[in-house]
């Protein structure tokens, strides 16, 4: 069901009405870019200058607070590192654990919480969550693609890798929900590059793609069965930390050992800028020519050729190749049954890149494409399929609103995401929240909220006679299935013990299409007093968890704390209750940081005393034998 709406009224528009362009935008690791259809042909909007599709998924904290984005944030990197924050992209929908190598090597705070929260990160005295900072580079494309259409966009269908679970995909929402867009669809990278190319787009094709995508900090590479206009993902493989910019960094070393005292000299911090330029420089010069030469100072010339520059690329283009044979096992196929390899990522103009893949899959790859921009061209291209405009195309079922169940706090956590095609199964694993719990209430909603509250009750049950646990312990899969006459079946099963219990909803039954449209345009219009209101619930009751864990934690570790540090301990648990009391969001979670940063030694501290008197008396040389 499409329910075209009027973001200014918030009417049902008529079909002849209906005239709303819905935009396709590629949010990249390096960069992003939006896309629309024009004259029928998908094209990427330029800058304002008329010069750059690119734009930098930078931003720039400026002390006053202001938040700029694109070539402009991208500017600030070197001058104000702590104060600019890329490749955000790799922080979406994780907690701390997940990035921690990550967070070694970025300038600015990432917010290790000591709990399974998603990360956060800190500039100044502000909490920002990833999906929030990917707001505003979202806010941009909308702006870049609102000047050139000369009229408002409030649709769009934005791209994520094929490899992003539910919790980025969701994240991924929320962050366009935030710039103000109805997000249509999520849809992988890899297909919106065979749609670029063409490809899906008759019902009759069947046949096996490989999408091999080499950006300047990420690669993949993804094996997809495309059949009847079906996309199917085979397998996905890649590397978050692999791409153009390491091959940079290894021509910059090449030049450091071929050049006797360069690397003293590089403790100028403006040389070292100029040589990792001049390495950027040659890798794209060398994809067109023989020989490179440049001057880093009067008297130092650099040079490199195209054999020492394929020679310096090997290691790294291995790397993808061992990625595409395992790819292939996954998807169990031969790299015989491959019948097309598309190219995306700037780092895939590189000569040697295509002379590997031809070697190894035996064709020679798509590569018409500005192999930047086929993402965003795809993302276009389904934009047009949803907005009706390509009559040969068959657009399937979708739900009209988002399905979710309340959480702690009254928050909707979305199972099934509006647009979802139907038929359409999801499902998500929960636990407890309270020590020896019995029964678990599940409350079904539908809508775009963040806060139940806001969003249409469907039906309630109660999940009884769970085996008394400790809180986290029981493991409960809740599942969604909505069939094809539109009935969602709900089900919930603790997993230890078996116990289950369901309920059936007609999930579209008494409300109207103006109701629909009216809580969508509710939900982008109260976006970011949702957000915040979501930020504070979510805070407050980690902040209640850190609390009720502080007070077990003071008993457990009496016997190794000095007084002083239980008191301080004491008064920085105080310090959070009144934070909590204050219902300021940025006030509790710095009175979390403080109280885990002092803490996190101690139990250290604790843990260490622990283990030595465990093994107080044990020969280490026998521990593997059982005790009698």
């Amino acid at each position: 069901m499409k329910i075209p709406i009027d973001i200014k009224t918030g009417s049902v528009k008529k079909e002849s009405e209906n005239k709303d362009i819905i935009v396709g935008i590629d949010l990249g690791t390096t960069n992003s870019l939006v896309a629309i259809i024009e004259n029928d042909f998908p094209r990427v909007i330029k800058d304002e200058s008329g010069t750059e599709v690119l734009m930098p998924s930078v931003l720039f904290f400026d002390p006053e607070g202001k938040i700029i984005t694109g070539q402009e944030a991208k500017k600030q990197l070197t001058d104000y590192p702590s104060r600019t924050i890329k490749s955000v992209k790799r922080l979406m929908g994780k907690s701390y654990a997940d990035v921690k190598d990550f967070s070694t090597s970025t300038a600015y705070e990432i917010i290790d919480s000591g709990t399974d929260q998603l990360v956060k990160i800190k500039m100044d005295e502000n909490f920002y969550t990833p999906f929030e900072l990917s707001a505003e580079i979202l806010k941009s494309l909308k702006s870049r693609a609102e000047k050139y259409i000369g009229s408002k966009i409030s649709r769009a269908v934005i791209t994520v890798p094929a490899y992003f679970n539910d919790t980025q995909r969701q994240a991924t929402r929320d962050a366009g929900k935030l710039a103000g867009l109805d997000v249509l669809r999520i849809i992988n990278e890899p297909t919106a590059a065979s749609l670029a190319y063409g490809i899906g787009l008759k019902m009759d094709e069947n046949e096996i793609v490989a999408v091999y995508d080499l950006g300047g900090g990420t690669f993949d590479i993804s094996v997809l069965h495309i059949e009847n206009g079906i996309f199917e993902v085979l397998s996905t493989k890649g590397d978050t930390d692999l791409g153009g910019d390491d091959i940079d960094n290894d021509i910059l070393q090449y030049w450091i050992s071929q050049h006797a005292g360069l690397s003293e000299k590089l403790s100028d911090f403006y040389l070292y800028g100029k040589l990792l330029y001049l390495a950027e420089e040659a890798k794209i010069y060398l994809s067109q020519h023989e020989n490179y030469a440049a001057f880093l100072t009067e008297d130092l010339q650099l040079n490199l050729s195209k054999t020492e520059f394929f020679d310096i690329c090997k290691k790294w283009i291995d790397k993808t190749i061992n990625a595409c044979e395992s790819a292939l096992r996954d998807a169990k196929i031969s790299v015989k049954e491959i019948q097309k390899v598309i190219l995306v990522g700037g780092s895939t103009r590189n000569p040697y890149v295509k002379q590997r893949l031809s070697e190894f899959f035996g064709m020679t790859p798509h590569d018409a494409l500005n192999p930047d921009e086929a993402v965003a061209l795809g993302a276009a291209i389904q934009a047009d399929i949803l907005a009706g405009n390509r009559k040969d195309m068959l657009l399937l079922d979708v739900a009209p609103l988002s399905l979710g169940i309340e959480t702690v706090g009254g928050l909707m956590d979305v199972i099934i995401p509006r647009n979802s095609k139907i038929p359409h199964k999801a499902g998500r694993q929960y636990t407890t929240s309270v020590d020896g719990q019995k029964n678990l209430k599940i409350s079904v909603y539908q809508g775009e909220r963040d806060l139940v509250a806001n969003n249409r009750k469907l039906g309630e049950f109660i999940l009884k006679d769970i085996p008394p646990m400790p809180a986290g312990l029981p493991k409960i899969d809740i599942h969604f299935l909505i069939d094809a006459d539109g009935i969602l079946t709900v089900k919930a099963k603790e997993l230890r013990s078996d116990t289950e219990a369901r309920i059936e909803i007609n999930a579209s039954f008494g409300i109207s299409e103006e109701k629909m449209a009216e809580m969508l345009l509710e939900s982008i219009q109260h976006a970011k007093e949702d957000a915040d209101q979501k930020a504070l619930i979510e805070a407050t009751v980690e902040a209640q968890n850190v609390l009720l864990a502080t007070d077990k934690f003071l008993i457990q570790n009496k016997e190794t704390m000095t007084t002083t540090e239980s008191q301080k301990i004491k008064e920085m648990k105080a310090d959070v209750e009144k934070a909590i009391q204050s219902k300021n969001k940025n006030l509790i979670e710095s009175g979390l940081k403080s109280l885990n940063d002092f803490a996190a030694p101690i139990a250290q501290r604790s843990m260490d005393h622990l283990i030595s008197f465990s093994l107080k008396g044990k020969s280490l040389e026998n521990s593997s034998e059982p005790e009698h």
